[in-house]
């Protein structure tokens, strides 16, 4: 094993959302692409809504596919322990399950993509709407 070969073990982290399509979809593929070497990410929902199409396109963008990602509850995560759990919409962080007492929570608020665009007058003003939001995402799992 040479000198830069390290044994180590990654954070687990989950990014939890109302319906895990749109945000926390994002910061996974985010985190696993940008940090995978130090955190394994997770994304879950307190439901599950599919996901985001818009989404998917505009993490394409970044070249980040997210399309094989499942839209999951942390029910179908099996029971898996979190280093950290960090909620992405202020509805998953009040309704935020009971978790052990070594997992840290965090909240991080991310405006709604498909809220911002149900009132666009375009294709690319909806887009521009998730791709702020993207944006946004990326600067703070940068940040991890």
């Amino acid at each position: 094993m040479n000198s830069h070969t390290k044994n180590v073990t990654r954070r687990k982290i989950l990014f939890l959302c109302t319906g895990n399509s749109c945000r926390s979809q994002m910061a996974e593929g985010f985190t696993n692409a940008l940090k995978g070497d130090q955190i394994k990410a997770y994304s879950a929902g307190i439901e599950t809504h599919g996901i985001n199409p818009y989404a998917v396109e505009v993490m394409a963008e970044r070249g980040i596919d997210i399309s094989q990602q499942q839209s999951k509850t942390l029910g179908d995560l099996n029971g898996l322990i979190f280093d950290t759990i960090i909620t992405v919409c202020s509805h998953a962080d009040t309704h935020c399950p009971t978790l052990p007492s070594q997992t840290k929570v965090i909240h991080k608020g991310f405006d709604d993509p498909p809220k911002l665009a149900a009132m666009a007058q375009n294709e690319k003003e909806r887009l521009d709407h998730y791709r702020r939001v993207r944006d946004e995402i990326q600067r703070y799992i940068e940040t991890l």
